[in-house]
């Protein structure tokens, strides 16, 4: 007698609490988690999981698919690293609210803060919408391989209200502020998952503008967060340059007592010191020790820039004589660059600074560029870095990646470590993903499409924190935790992220041993033919979306359950 939709048979069963795994069954019915237990009965469709790891889907809190929502269904690289759930709308920049007449500048706010070239978003976007939940109902019209949540983007928000005082970062008056609360509260009504929000230098917009939000008061900020308390519900996601002087923990600690809701902020390291993350790590435990819920969000690995002939940077990206023939086609551009002439003019001339881009010197920072190689290594030691080699070598820095940036048809890749590679290794980052109140993220999937490729951190961190790094490695059941129970509770999505009855059924069935990432590729399948970084894995034996696989051995099945998830959704027993 078949009692259930699908039943998942004899794989080691990591439930998300963060508990041991067992060996056992898991049985599937209307899209939920119908049974957790030893021979359950059959099911129409059964998944032989003998030998591998099963574990609730992946919620990723930080990606930025805003314009992907509105062309495509299938959010990778994102869907190809076991995530059945993405939240948008993070940094603060997104498509909604917006007049028709700005249109052009929130294109080229996402172009200069992620990456997401100007062309594809113009061919991309429908632009069916002006309001917030009207943006959300475009989503909620459409399928997708996994779940969407949105936040209310602050930036979009503040030029909507404001318009060019917006954008040009002036102080919002007290009837502005009004009128952003409104909003809002509009958007909590809609479904936004709360609102997001950006004060760092680094966000800046194509044209070299800085973000419509950096100059954002404090009280702007502070009555904003009351509408999430006012409301009881949301999420407050901020970024904010707390490294800088007289900035600190303190203001996002007041941020959270007021909004009486999860705030969560990005956190890592510099590549050197002085380093502040253990302070901030002993900020973050006293203020959830005081029921004030921060929660900061790491990448698992170091924030890594992808270098090369193909993408958006290189090391000689800016110098007069690359740019002259920049826009050659490709195989072209790799000629000229092979002309002993241009090599050696190149070579020798300054850098440009790229008024877009704040981290545009880190493209010549050789002591932290690496060969990432296949399989890829997020982890070398300055040995093999563009610096260590060239020295070992008896060349420049310079000679050395010019010379592997042109080899190859396609160019070669280089790999840049610009952040959280403390001191030459990960051993920080390790120390700050282990505390109880960071979560794994800053994957940013859907941006920064020509230039990082860190989608792939929910295997990267299974894979190596869990398994290959030869010391400091972390317990199996509690990277599922964090990955999965852990970033679902933060945004109020208690309805996931367990393997239980009642829960929603978004699976990963894994090989735990065969899992591993390939190389990043160079893919033109944006709209207009735009290019992305996108990166396989291998292991994923099936991949679950309310009970429906939509990926199996790594390839998409065809089907799209996933949908608009509008706002925070109570556990089952509350239900």
């Amino acid at each position: 007698m078949i009692n259930y939709d699908l039943v998942i048979r004899g794989g080691t069963v990591m439930d998300g609490s963060g508990s041991e795994g067992r060996v056992c069954d898991v049985a599937v019915k209307g899209g939920l988690v119908a049974a957790v237990g030893d021979n359950l009965a059959a099911g129409r469709e059964e998944i032989d999981a003998s030998g591998l790891l099963v574990t609730p889907g992946f919620v990723d809190v930080h990606t930025h698919y805003d314009g992907h929502v509105t062309w495509e269904s299938r959010l990778k690289p994102s869907s190809c690293h076991g995530v059945t759930t993405a939240i948008i709308g993070n940094c603060g920049v997104g498509f909604a609210p917006c007049r028709e007449a700005d249109h052009d500048a929130l294109i080229r706010l996402m172009d200069g803060v992620e990456d997401i070239p100007y062309p594809v978003l113009a061919e991309g976007l429908p632009w069916t919408w002006e309001s917030f939940p009207e943006y959300l109902d475009l989503i909620a019209s459409r399928e997708y391989d996994m779940d969407v949540g949105g936040y209310l983007p602050h930036a979009a928000l503040r030029v909507y209200v404001m318009g060019e005082r917006g954008a040009d970062r002036e102080p919002a008056t007290e009837e502005d502020i009004q009128r952003m609360c409104a909003l809002l509260e509009e958007a909590l009504d809609a479904g936004a998952m709360g609102i997001a929000t950006s004060r760092t230098l680094f966000h800046r917009s194509s044209d070299g503008k800085p973000i419509p939000t950096l100059e954002a008061t404090n009280e702007e900020l502070l009555t904003l967060a009351k509408t999430l308390k006012r409301k009881g519900k949301g999420v407050f996601q901020i970024v904010e340059d707390i490294h800088l002087p007289g900035k600190d923990v303190s203001v996002l600690r007041q941020l959270a007592e007021a909004a009486g809701r999860p705030l969560t902020f990005s956190i890592g390291t510099g590549n050197t010191g002085p380093h502040i993350w253990p302070q901030l790590l002993k900020d973050l435990e006293s203020a959830n020790a005081a029921g004030i819920t921060i929660k900061g969000q790491v990448m698992p690995r170091a924030i890594g820039m992808m270098l090369g002939v193909e993408l958006t940077l290189n090391p000689f990206y800016t110098t007069v004589g690359y740019r002259e023939v920049a826009d050659l086609p490709l195989a072209e551009r790799l000629q000229a660059l092979r002309d002993p002439e241009r090599r050696a003019r190149i070579i020798a001339e300054p850098m440009d600074p790229d008024p877009a881009l704040v981290l545009g010197r880190m493209v010549r920072d050789f002591d932290h560029i690496f060969l990432l190689g296949d399989p890829p290594n997020y982890e070398q030691p300055w040995e093999l870095s563009i610096a260590g080699r060239a020295k070992a070598q008896g060349v420049s820095p310079e000679e050395l990646a010019y010379d592997l940036m042109v080899q190859g048809e396609r160019g070669m890749v280089l790999y840049l470590a610009m952040a959280n590679y403390a001191d030459g290794s990960l051993d920080a980052v390790g120390e700050i993903l282990r505390h109880p109140d960071v979560l794994p993220g800053l994957g940013d999937g859907g941006a920064h499409a020509a230039t990082i490729c860190d989608g792939s951190y929910s295997t990267f961190a299974l894979s190596y924190w869990g398994r290959d790094r030869d010391h400091g490695r972390m317990a199996l059941p509690d990277l599922v935790h964090r990955l999965s129970r852990a970033t679902a509770l933060t945004m109020g999505l208690e309805d996931r992220g367990l393997l239980a009855p009642g829960y929603k059924a978004d699976i990963n069935v894994i090989d735990f041993d065969r899992l591993a990432l390939h190389v990043p590729e160079i893919t033109y399948d944006l709209p207009g033919g735009g290019r992305r970084l996108v990166q396989r894995a291998e292991g994923y034996v099936a991949t679950l979306v309310s009970g429906v696989p939509v990926y199996r051995n790594g390839e998409a099945t065809g089907a799209l359950p996933g949908k608009l998830v509008r706002g925070q959704r109570p556990a089952p027993v509350q239900r």
